[in-house]
Order: C-alpha cells, then structure tokens, then sequence
C-alpha cells in the first residue's frame, strides 16, 4: 500500500485493494501448483505393477438379460 502527502483517499482505497489482489491471485497459483504436484505424484503412483492379479471365477460371468 503507497500512501502520498495531500492524496485523495479513493486513490489509497484502489491501490490497498490492487495489492489485495494480487495477493490472493499469487496464493491461488501457489495452491493449483501444489495441486498439480500432487496430481502428478498420484498418478506416478499408481502402477500397473501394483494391481494384484484377478483369481476365482468370481465375476467372470455376468448373465444379462434385455
């Protein structure tokens, strides 16, 4: 915030709420960032490897009726 000597309020008010905003823009970068790591290391995550292999007929047949 930049106050002047002999400047109108509604000129403090404007330059308080650019800052405000620029703020809250650089904390909502910060955050969809993080989200996206986190997305990522999710999905880097998640290997085939990992999936147990089916076993039993359990659901292998499915009678469907139309």
């Amino acid at each position: 915030m930049s106050i002047t000597i002999g400047g109108s309020a509604s000129s403090v008010q404007t330059n308080t709420d650019t800052g405000f905003a620029l703020k809250t823009a650089n904390l909502a970068k910060k955050q969809q960032e993080l989200e996206g790591q986190m997305a990522i290391q999710m999905i880097q995550s998640a290997s085939i490897d990992n999936v147990a292999p089916a076993s039993g007929s359990v659901g292998s047949n499915i009678n469907i009726k139309v």
